[in-house]
């Protein structure tokens, strides 16, 4: 089979296409011919080795899995003999380990993992994506901010993977939703449900502003890409507004521990949606997919590069401003 392999941590050039042996089920394992995954920040930091922190979950010296990708949309192959859930034909959509090993063209995915069928109505680039950015926007804005009609949420980098979900669900849920964002995705933002969109080039919304007492205040900051600080947003916040990030530093991780059992006032959260129990992620992608196939929550695509390309997909996810979810796709 082929596969994006990154052996070494380095820029785009140390990703290339290897042939590698087919894998072969185990008792509890299906083997899934994938037809589409995505890449995203976190591929990105998997792939160099940076920021810091990454090393602690991809490996200290070089990458531990040299198979990058975190999720697999495809069709079951072959099945180990204790595997009673699914059968070859199936389509489904799964979550890999430390999100690695899901750009190939065939990958082992045990039944017992973040596994789900893929509903008829999605195609595999839809489940790809939806299996991407909500698992991350649907746990913040459900289990780490309370999002209800009327809630005033204020999404900081609306138009990427997680940005574009957020927008979506935050906006289903009737709250009345801010997004920043630069030039191309503000009218992105709009068609996604944002009732406002700044444009981050023109106006920087963190920015104090004593002379504007009028200034809106919000239930919920959710910054999906760690460009802020709960510091610099905290004059946002409403009274028991809450800052949400996605990207840990030492401030928001002492902000979360000391506001972690905080019923009231400003509080700040960091979370790694990736780490939680394998029955939650589960259960999310379910929802996301669910929520896909009945057209409640879209899978917005930027672009799609074939395997061969995949180095080219790295180069635009790092350096271009992404509007939606950049797919990789497999046959």
């Amino acid at each position: 089979m082929r596969a994006a392999t990154a052996p070494v941590y380095g820029g785009p050039d140390v990703v290339r296409v290897s042939t590698l042996p087919d894998p072969v089920p185990g008792p509890h394992d299906l083997l899934v011919r994938n037809r589409a995954s995505t890449l995203a920040a976190a591929g990105i930091a998997a792939r160099a080795g940076s920021p810091w922190f990454a090393r602690l979950a991809f490996g200290l010296r070089r990458p531990r899995s040299p198979v990058l990708g975190g999720e697999v949309a495809g069709e079951v192959v072959a099945v180990g003999e204790e595997v009673t859930r699914f059968a070859v034909g199936d389509r489904v959509t799964a979550l890999t380990r430390m999100g690695a090993g899901a750009h190939a063209e065939l990958v082992l995915v045990p039944d017992a993992s973040a596994v789900v069928p893929t509903p008829d109505a999605l195609t595999d680039v839809d489940a790809a994506v939806l299996a991407a950015g909500p698992l991350t926007a649907l746990p913040f804005l459900t289990d780490h901010a309370t999002v209800r009609p009327g809630t005033r949420v204020l999404v900081v980098g609306a138009s990427g993977c997680v940005g574009t979900a957020a927008v979506q669900v935050a906006a289903h849920a009737g709250a009345h939703v801010t997004a920043v964002t630069g030039p191309r995705g503000l009218d992105l933002a709009r068609a996604l449900g944002a009732a406002e969109v700044v444009d981050r080039t023109v106006r920087d919304v963190t920015a104090p502003d004593a002379d504007d007492p009028g200034r809106p205040r919000y239930d919920v900051v959710f910054d999906v890409a760690g460009a802020s600080s709960y510091r610099r947003c905290r004059h946002l916040l409403a009274d028991d507004g809450v800052y949400l990030t996605t990207v840990p530093s030492a401030g928001i991780l002492w902000r979360t521990l000391w506001t972690a059992r905080r019923a009231h006032g400003r509080r700040g959260r960091v979370a790694f949606t990736g780490l939680r129990p394998t029955d939650l992620q589960r259960a999310t992608l379910h929802d996301a997919l669910a929520r896909g196939a009945a057209g409640t929550l879209r899978a917005v695509v930027d672009r799609a590069y074939p395997l061969e390309r995949v180095a080219d997909a790295h180069r635009h996810v790092e350096h271009e401003h992404k509007a939606g979810t950049v797919v990789v796709t497999l046959g």
